[in-house]
């Protein structure tokens, strides 16, 4: 998989000398690997005047950010959908896919510590609350497309240590971060959920063209699992009837928040398979 950017183009809480806030944006690079240095982590900053907003602003930043990497990215993921129009436009001005999605870690991270550390420091700054832009209501979940439904499924964990060999695991498709960025120890349990499908690599193949976010256990009736994508959409991987499971799908919330709501997805063919379809680290982000 190629380079993975996110990035982020809104205003900040520093008034210009016009009493105008001014904007930037923010890029960075979207780690895939469960290991990756520190120092590898691509960024690029860059305040705009509030006069300058606008797709094409953006597109010149973008060239610079590309140049100061030395290669462009695949594709660029964003979590602030109000940008959508603009974002979109620039990113495909220059031939590069831009996404809505949550799966934004590191950009969420820069972004705290930015307000924390950086912003308070300019001296036009003025104190703000939580940001209504990034408030965004879920859609209703909807069903998988039927040739897609995994006929079995279990909940099973891993520990962390264990995650230190997955790029030597026969995967398919794939998707991961430093557990370690996230505040997870090696000897941390982390659940996960196992879809076993004959058609498994369809299954696989079109998880993997979604942003993925999370998995979640909605215990409103009908109880059900669900997987949530972009950064609205949900889907029903499963309805949960039975007690049992409904206390194991508990367990795996319980089990969640003790991983800093690290959890993981994966597809395989049968419970005897000994390579997954697709296998992808998942946080649900609720910094």
């Amino acid at each position: 998989m190629g380079k993975i950017w996110e990035l982020d183009y809104y205003s900040k809480p520093i008034l210009d000398e016009n009493k105008k806030k001014i904007w930037e944006v923010l890029i960075c690079d979207s780690p895939q690997n469960v290991v990756e240095e520190p120092e590898s982590i691509f960024r690029y900053a860059k305040f705009c005047s509030n006069q300058q907003v606008n797709s094409v602003w953006l597109r010149t930043a973008l060239s610079e950010a590309i140049a100061q990497s030395g290669q462009p990215p695949q594709k660029i993921r964003f979590f602030r959908v109000q940008m959508n129009n603009m974002i979109t436009k620039a990113c495909e001005d220059l031939g590069i896919p831009a996404y809505p999605s949550r799966r934004t870690f590191n950009l969420n991270r820069w972004l705290k510590e930015r307000m924390e550390e950086v912003y308070p420091h300019y001296p036009g700054f003025v104190p703000v609350g939580p940001n209504p832009s990034v408030l965004i209501e879920s859609q209703p979940p909807q069903p998988l497309p039927d040739a897609l439904i995994g006929q079995q499924w279990a909940f099973v964990t891993l520990e962390a240590s264990a995650f230190a060999e997955m790029p030597e695991w026969d995967i398919s498709f794939k998707e991961a971060f430093p557990l370690q960025a996230r505040g997870v120890t090696p000897d941390s349990r982390i659940p996960g959920l196992i879809i076993f499908s004959p058609r498994a690599m369809p299954l696989a193949a079109w998880i993997s063209g979604l942003e993925l976010a999370c998995l979640k256990f909605d215990s409103v009736t009908p109880a059900r699992l669900l997987l949530e994508t972009g950064v609205s959409d949900r889907w029903i991987l499963a309805n949960i009837k039975d007690a049992a499971t409904i206390a194991e799908a508990k367990g795996f919330e319980e089990a969640k928040q003790k991983a800093q709501n690290v959890h993981f997805l994966a597809v395989q063919s049968d419970r005897q398979a000994e390579s997954f379809a697709g296998f992808w680290l998942l946080q649900d982000d609720i910094a």
